[in-house]
């Protein structure tokens, strides 16, 4: 896939140790990329990365150490950074703001000139989140466009990082000076809520429920009517990967804010996905029980995915069901078998894309 983009290519991935960065790097490690990760320790135990036992260059360090950032870039030497390293959780953000901030704010910026100080990088994604915008529960989805903002401490946050992209695009990786006095190439995108397997970060649903199974517990569900743009941590991936091969290929035009979601009708409330779960598993058993903190947490978002549809030819492959089906197989096999699914999910994902023939193939 992606043109064989990545074979070869020094590739370095900040939070590798992480849900979605593991995923990615186990699927660059399949493309023949030579993967570098910069990140914590993994944050939970079990965890995805660990599962894996990748063939990588690991490198435990903050993203707010700008020395030993900066450190491993210039040893390294990546053509391609995806950024992905952050404190990922909305209802942590309240307890510690400024934790969050500080790693996802300051932490991109660091990321950002750890890049600006080598010449070997060619293209950079920094990955946000569709909490970026100014969230005003309207029913149409978010374009690129539309007002950044966030309520939260975590929606701030990536709100923020969005801005600071566009900054260090306009000043140090302007499209004017490409070629010229830099070869660089900065996109950032802004996923929905993700699930697959091997993911138990707290506050989650999908963790959530499925820490509650292997415990045999009710799991507690606090926001059954909040709508999500839900999909399989391939889809996103997929398309920060289709992006960093436009990047890489030196198409500037895509040197841009993207977003990647499912497609409006893909929009399923809490409750939908739980019972989607139960009826898969149905040793699953919750019960809905309002959070007596009653912190704000948004009721309604929705992602505008046309300009990937329309100008990458990206496009979901796995539907809010398959999305579903393949995240509680995984768990089913971890918990009852100790199997980890996740080459052979990849594997299921490119056979099913390149049979869509979209512009992933």
């Amino acid at each position: 896939m992606f043109n064989s983009a990545y074979l070869n290519k020094r590739v370095l991935i900040t939070g590798h140790t992480g849900f979605k960065g593991s995923w990615l790097a186990l699927w660059l490690s399949q493309m023949g990329a030579k993967v570098t990760g910069y990140s914590l320790q993994p944050p939970t135990n079990p965890n995805h990365f660990q599962l894996l036992g990748l063939n990588i260059n690991s490198v435990i360090g903050d993203i707010r150490d700008t020395y030993k950032l900066k450190q491993a870039f210039k040893e390294q030497q990546p053509e391609i950074v995806f950024h992905l390293a952050a404190q990922a959780i909305v209802r942590l953000s309240y307890k510690d703001p400024t934790e969050t901030l500080t790693t996802n704010v300051m932490g991109t910026v660091n990321v950002l000139e750890a890049a600006r100080a080598i010449d070997s990088v060619r293209a950079m994604i920094v990955v946000t989140s569709d909490k970026c915008y100014e969230n005003r529960e309207w029913p149409c989805g978010y374009r690129e466009i539309d007002a950044l903002g966030g309520y939260d401490p975590y929606s701030a946050s990536k709100g923020c990082a969005e801005i600071i992209a566009s900054c260090w695009r306009n000043s140090f990786f302007n499209l004017k000076d490409y070629g010229k006095t830099h070869s660089t190439l900065l996109a950032s995108a802004r996923a929905g809520n993700v699930i697959g397997g091997g993911d138990w970060a707290p506050d989650r649903l999908i963790p959530d429920i499925m820490r509650a199974v292997s415990q045999s517990q009710k799991v507690t569900i606090r926001n059954p009517g909040a709508t999500r743009p839900w999909q399989h941590v391939l889809e996103p991936l997929s398309g920060y990967l289709l992006l960093g091969q436009k990047l890489l290929e030196g198409q500037k035009e895509f040197a841009e804010a993207w977003n990647f979601g499912p497609s409006e009708e893909e929009n399923l409330s809490v409750d939908q996905i739980v019972k989607q779960v139960k009826k898969l598993w149905p040793k699953i058993d919750y019960q809905i029980q309002r959070s007596p903190d009653r912190l704000h947490e948004a009721g309604l978002l929705r992602l505008d995915c046309a300009k990937a549809r329309g100008r990458m030819q990206w496009h979901p492959i796995w539907d809010s069901k398959n999305a579903v089906e393949k995240t509680t197989e995984w768990y089913q096999a971890y918990y009852e078998s100790r199997h980890v699914l996740s080459a052979e999910h990849i594997g299921r994902y490119i056979e099913d894309a390149k049979n869509k023939k979209t512009g992933m193939g």
